[in-house]
């Protein structure tokens, strides 16, 4: 892999969407909304609201950051006790409105929305399978299978549709679905993404990350389960098992990188255990150095176990562009390198003249990597080492992050640690070891890390290819 090819594309993983629903309050439309914000690090290119009204269910979607989506005529006319909300990421090739969600449909059994994080690994082929038998999809994404399934004839007919239309499914998927009269949760049997429920009052919350809950002044009251399927209606809370899978995979990334820090996912508050990771690479990897300097904010947490460890002083040597969006989530090559130069400036008065161990979450491609050591250089470190609060990233993800071609990955292309510390001009570079970071979350069974490992624990079709992952995959 040449330099050139490197420096044109971007360095930071992609991951699909947040989700959110909310049953019995008065102002839920309101509330789904709000909730939204608290998930708007999920996802930054459309989002959509869908409540009932009249017996109906209304559906309102758009292009942009929620406060763009969203305007005065939206609050003035949706108005429910019941909705369910979504913020997306796409992949390339999928950036339009018609693959916004919820996606809202009507059949035989009456209407039904969903809202969809993950990815299913035989969406493509059931895609196929479908068609041709006559479905005709209104979108390129793989959140539609689950309409298309519950509308068979030889699903409907089954004593538990939804649970026989999920059995059918492979991969990760966390699905928010409402009809005129509940709001249902499903997550997949291994459990890769994150999904809570919440209580405010006598309603119910549903959301991908708990700090959604904060937002909304709820209360946590227990994960979704793998394999379980909860349904929220006029009778309250129901829940029950469509499979009992024997072993979890819980994306380990989303404690690296995804989630927000005030979040508790898998039973762990994510800051936490990026504190532990920083705790870890400390001892892992010490070197002789002046200052520790995190890169915010998914990087801070790691250096603040890492500083405490080390015992070096934590700095604020970068400062974040807050008014620039996650560089990974803005569409265009273009946006996106322009992101990159804007988003963190060094501070000379912190660096200039210090041995600086700089702390961050991830290396994918290794061009933000660069940019970020050239500002610290040219802001007078003396030297810079890196280190990194996870493994080196050398396999693709097949169940919901948007990891590029195994060959756009540094650490699979240069192979040793020591050629990606040359690519990227620097004095020294670790990574967090995989033992390392499993056990710093504390049970190596629960978590999924084959983008690391190359150990996947959900097989994927034959033949998904890039092309379909771009056209059919993410919610």
């Amino acid at each position: 892999m040449d330099e050139a090819s490197l420096l044109h594309t971007d360095d930071t993983p992609k991951e699909a969407c947040g989700i959110i629903g909310v049953y019995g309050h008065r102002e839920a439309v309101e509330l789904t909304y709000y909730g939204l914000y608290a998930l708007q690090h999920r996802g930054q290119e459309s989002a959509g609201i869908a409540c009932v009204m009249d017996g109906r269910i209304k559906t309102y979607l758009g292009m942009g950051l929620i406060g763009e989506v969203f305007k005065d005529e939206f609050f003035a006319k949706f108005r429910s006790n019941m909705a369910i909300g979504h913020t997306r990421y796409s992949t390339a090739g999928s950036s339009n409105i018609r693959n916004a969600q919820p996606i809202t449909v009507d059949f035989a059994d009456g209407q039904i929305s969903v809202a969809h994080n993950g990815n299913l690994t035989n969406g493509w082929k059931l895609r196929r399978e479908l068609e041709a038998q006559g479905s005709i999809f209104q979108t390129t994404s793989d959140s539609e299978v689950i309409l298309h399934m519950l509308a068979r004839p030889e699903i409907r007919s089954q004593k538990d549709p939804l649970a026989a239309a999920l059995s059918r499914l492979k991969g990760a998927y966390c699905f928010m679905i409402m009809t005129p009269d509940a709001m249902i949760c499903a997550r997949d049997e291994n459990g890769f993404r994150p999904l809570a429920i919440g209580k405010l009052g006598d309603a119910w919350i549903a959301a991908s990350e708990t700090c959604a809950f904060d937002m909304l002044g709820a209360q946590f009251v227990d994960e979704v389960k793998a394999g379980e399927i909860v349904r929220f209606d006029a009778k309250g809370m129901s829940r029950r098992q469509y499979s009992n899978h024997p072993k979890q995979a819980q994306c380990v990334f989303e404690h690296v990188y995804f989630a927000r820090p005030d979040s508790r996912i898998f039973g762990l508050n994510v800051h936490q255990v990026r504190k532990a990771f920083g705790r870890q690479l400390a001892i892992e990897a010490p070197v002789k150095a002046d200052i520790v300097v995190p890169v915010p904010d998914s990087g801070t947490s790691a250096a603040q176990g890492y500083a405490e460890q080390s015992g070096l002083p934590l700095e604020q040597g970068f400062i974040r562009n807050h008014y620039v969006g996650r560089t990974f989530i803005q569409p265009s090559q273009t946006q996106r390198d322009i992101g990159v130069k804007i988003k963190l400036n060094a501070v000379r008065d912190v660096v200039n003249g210090k041995r600086v161990v700089v702390i961050d979450d991830s290396i994918i491609r290794g061009t933000t990597s660069k940019g970020r050591v050239k500002r610290l250089r040219d802001a007078g470190a003396k030297e810079i080492h890196l280190r990194i609060s996870c493994p080196p990233t050398k396999h693709p993800c097949y169940y919901g992050i948007d990891f590029p071609d195994p060959k756009e990955l540094i650490a699979n292309q240069l192979k040793d640690i020591e050629g990606i510390r040359k690519f990227l001009e620097i004095d020294s570079l670790a990574y967090l070891s995989a033992d390392g970071m499993l056990r710093a979350v504390k049970d190596q069974g629960n978590f999924c890390a084959a983008c690391f490992t190359g150990k996947y624990p959900v097989e994927y079709e034959d033949g998904f290819s890039k092309t379909a992952m771009e056209t059919s995959r993410k919610c």
